[in-house]
């Protein structure tokens, strides 16, 4: 089976992609195109589709950076490949040639930002820790550190968990309302006590806060699609031992 990859025409001509599960080579729980070595999966099956990803980018497997993500803040800027260092962050930026920055996920948002007109690139993991942190933020300063100028970056979500399949309790909303009461707006009415937290729309404001001159969201939703996406939430539910990790690819 082929690979397949979501794209975004805001981005381009920058070579991008949101991948997804299919076309990988893993099976059971993880089976398709799994690329988390955090994940219980057979670590040649890992590699072989990580193989298979630096290839569809048209980059050494080497090339293919990624980092360990610890729902952070925190950004680092690629120069080059790392070979085995994986620095603990959740965010990359660069303006090597050559490199792509590559992001796990499986229900948080992976974003991935280019100012094309300077050459210069990001990759960013938003779960609603990170989010609320200010990664998103802190990625287009990294950017700017490289030359982009924000009202140039175009910034795209791809496939997150959305928000009728987001239930969260009173103690997560209550995190946001310390941030910001303002933040209420990203929250809808569930049962109970519950509430339906919008994750992309949460990312949403944050790029806009930001500045940045194009945000978008693809509108793909992990949980409601199993037979394309990984999704933590929906592996839960299913009481399965594990779940796969997708990967989303920017490079110059």
């Amino acid at each position: 089976m082929t690979l397949e990859i979501i794209t975004s025409p805001a981005l381009a001509p920058v070579s991008h992609g949101f991948f997804t599960r299919k076309g990988g080579a893993s099976s059971g729980v993880f089976e398709g195109l799994n690329c988390g070595g955090g994940s219980s999966d057979l670590s040649d099956a890992v590699a072989l589709n990580r193989v298979r990803v630096a290839g569809a980018m048209d980059v050494a497997p080497e090339a293919l950076v990624t980092v360990h993500q610890i729902h952070s803040p925190d950004v680092v800027t690629v120069t080059g490949p790392l070979g085995d260092a994986k620095p603990k962050a959740d965010a990359l930026v660069s303006a090597t040639k050559g490199v792509a920055l590559g992001i796990l996920t499986a229900d948080c948002q992976p974003v991935l930002f280019a100012d094309a007109e300077v050459g210069v690139v990001g990759a960013a993991h938003a779960g609603w820790r990170g989010a609320l942190a200010g990664v998103l933020a802190r990625t287009v300063e990294a950017m700017e550190a490289l030359g982009a100028r924000r009202e140039n970056i175009a910034a795209v979500i791809g496939p997150s968990i959305s928000q009728r399949a987001y239930e969260v309790g009173p103690e997560f909303f209550e995190d946001f309302m310390a941030e910001d009461p303002e933040f209420a707006r990203f929250f809808a009415g569930g049962e109970g006590d519950r509430m339906q937290f919008d994750l992309p729309g949460f990312g949403l404001h944050m790029l806009r806060e930001a500045g940045v001159g194009t945000a978008e969201w693809t509108g793909h939703c992990t949980y409601s699609d199993p037979t394309r996406f990984y999704s933590f939430r929906r592996t839960t539910h299913r009481g399965e031992a594990d779940y796969g990790r997708l990967i989303s690819v920017i490079r110059l």
